[in-house]
């Protein structure tokens, strides 16, 4: 159950103020990241020496399409449990050897599947292994502020505002409706997917301005999520509810 509401987060703070920074950085981090992927795009020379060795990992991945597959989905799933891991690294590989389409898929599916097996982590092996994947203070802070009766709505922002990694142990700690949750993670990673394997495309292609405009919308999408999940909190603190009291 939620904590009662006169209680502070763990952390002293609210969960808007605690994850604002988080969630920033977040938003700093990506911004940075398509920064680098501008800068790498528009020096030729560099671009191009990056990009030979795509025949070798595809001939690679075409001698061994199931391994080429897993190895695939099995680090974009890693990348929806352990905030060290990107994407970013194999999406260029997936986009270059798949296409847009497969490799769109593939990435989801890890996504779906990192965040059901954080899900079944919290549930199922509790507090102390979502501590040893995870020192993100957030799990704390919602884990105190949610319960596992919240509304739908209120989950779905919290999985699109907030680190992949954070909602599906947060959810599995709070015993969450798994089939809710699940739907929530799918609609959220849906368009996050999407621009993910744009923003791989446009960097193979050295077409700067893509790569400008989806990262922005990226950052953009992210904030109005925190936004809207922030003004959701405060309208409960200011009624005197709690999401799933």
């Amino acid at each position: 159950m939620a904590r009662a509401h006169d209680e502070p987060p763990a952390s002293g703070a609210s969960p808007g103020a605690a994850s604002g920074g988080t969630v920033r950085r977040r938003a700093i981090v990506l911004a940075v990241l398509v920064a680098g992927l501008v800068v790498v795009a528009s020096w030729g020379r560099f671009h191009g020496w990056l990009l030979s060795f795509l025949p070798t990992a595809e001939a690679l991945i075409r001698e061994r399409p199931v391994l080429g597959a897993s190895v695939f989905v099995l680090f974009a799933a890693a990348s929806a449990m352990l905030a060290f891991v990107s994407s970013a690294v194999i999406v260029p590989v997936g986009v270059y050897v798949w296409g847009k389409g497969i490799s769109m898929m593939l990435l989801l599916l890890g996504w779906v599947l990192g965040g059901i097996l954080a899900y079944a982590i919290g549930r199922y092996l509790g507090r102390p292994a979502v501590k040893m994947l995870s020192s993100n203070p957030m799990i704390e802070q919602y884990g105190d502020r949610l319960s596992g009766t919240a509304p739908f709505g209120l989950v779905l922002l919290f999985q699109g505002a907030l680190p992949s990694e954070v909602p599906g142990y947060v959810l599995g700690l709070l015993r969450y409706h798994f089939w809710k949750y699940l739907a929530a993670l799918s609609l959220t990673e849906l368009p996050y997917s999407a621009a993910t394997i744009y923003l791989g495309e446009s960097f193979l292609q050295r077409r700067i301005g893509v790569l400008i405009g989806v990262g922005a919308i990226m950052v953009v999408f992210s904030g109005w999520a925190l936004h809207l999940l922030h003004r959701r909190f405060q309208e409960y603190r200011r009624s005197d509810v709690y999401p799933g009291s």
